[in-house]
């Protein structure tokens, strides 16, 4: 299907498609609001490395210049990392930029959105946004679940974001009948921390399995929305859990004192969680990127083996 000229997919990432070879997609609002500078370009393309090392493409995606591209080369990746005018652009923001002739890095929801025009079917991520903490005295859910819940597309994560209201967070994704999957864990990873046996999901030990319930859901069920494939964060990088909560805790805090909300909060928390925990939570997000990219190129290239008999 053609794509209008507003959607501009970059060229190795329309042969890799077109030729039925494994693409995964990657976001960059960690580009322009989630890590700081140089180390937002060197982690995004640590990941497109790792991808490509597995024998996947990377589809980096933005809006640049009210163009939504799917698939960044080197000079715009250094670009939009050095903007400091991006926006961070969720899925109902795109509209606007486009129409404003604005760049942004695109959060999970907005991602997801590049990807589905695309045909994009895999996504690597940090974590997801959800429902945060608070949230019955305003009401604060990320829109990243329901275009998860709309986007035929595997998003690979170290669970969600530790900020989160954890347990609402996987209520909400089982009410939008998403399947959350565990990468050899029964336990919902925590982002910096490898989750606790309170809060379980169904746990796959092979990347076949994945890529057959992909198959199965969006090809034989005809279900249009996305899966979740969580993986825990390596244990020499994961942060001890009660460091995580008291850290998260006074994050909170903070935010609230300063009554910052919506789209400033996940970035705040985020720059929060790393000077209270003296740059381990930083390193923890590193390691846990490349991970989840690695693992979902991996997934990418099982989806292209040919289904059982």
């Amino acid at each position: 299907m053609a794509l209008p000229p507003e959607i501009v997919v970059a060229p190795p990432v329309r042969a890799a498609l077109t030729e039925g070879r494994p693409v995964v997609a990657l976001e960059t609002a960690v580009l322009t609001h989630g890590l700081p500078r140089p180390t937002n370009r060197e982690a995004v393309a640590a990941m497109a490395a790792a991808i490509e090392a597995v024998g996947a493409t990377p589809a980096i995606i933005a809006v640049v210049d009210g163009r939504l591209r799917v698939g960044l080369d080197d000079d715009a990746l250094v670009d939009l990392g050095e903007n400091r005018q991006a926006h961070k652009l969720g899925a109902r923001d795109l509209a606007w930029a486009m129409s404003a002739g604005v760049s942004g890095g695109t959060t999970v929801s907005g991602t997801l959105v590049g990807a589905r025009l695309a045909g994009v079917e895999v996504f690597a991520t940090g974590g997801i946004g959800g429902v945060h903490r608070g949230w019955r005295d305003h009401r604060d859910i990320s829109s990243d679940l329901e275009e998860l819940a709309r986007t035929p597309c595997c998003t690979v994560s170290a669970g969600a974001k530790s900020i989160l209201d954890l347990p609402a967070t996987l209520e909400a994704l089982e009410s939008l009948a998403i399947p959350v999957l565990g990468w050899r864990t029964e336990v919902f990873p925590q982002f910096y921390a490898r989750g606790t046996d309170d809060l379980r999901v169904r746990k796959v030990d092979e990347l076949a399995a994945v890529a057959e319930l992909c198959r199965l859901r969006w090809r034989v069920l005809e279900q249009p929305g996305g899966v979740l494939l969580t993986q825990p964060l390596a244990e020499e990088h994961a942060l001890d859990q009660a460091v995580v909560d008291r850290a998260v805790a006074d994050a909170v805090a903070q935010a609230s004192a300063l009554g910052i909300r919506g789209q400033d909060l996940t970035p705040f928390l985020l720059a929060a969680l790393s000077d209270l925990t003296v740059g381990a939570s930083l390193t923890a997000n590193l390691a846990l990127l490349v991970a989840n990219a690695r693992l979902a190129a991996r997934l990418a290239c099982a989806l292209k083996e040919p289904a059982p008999a």
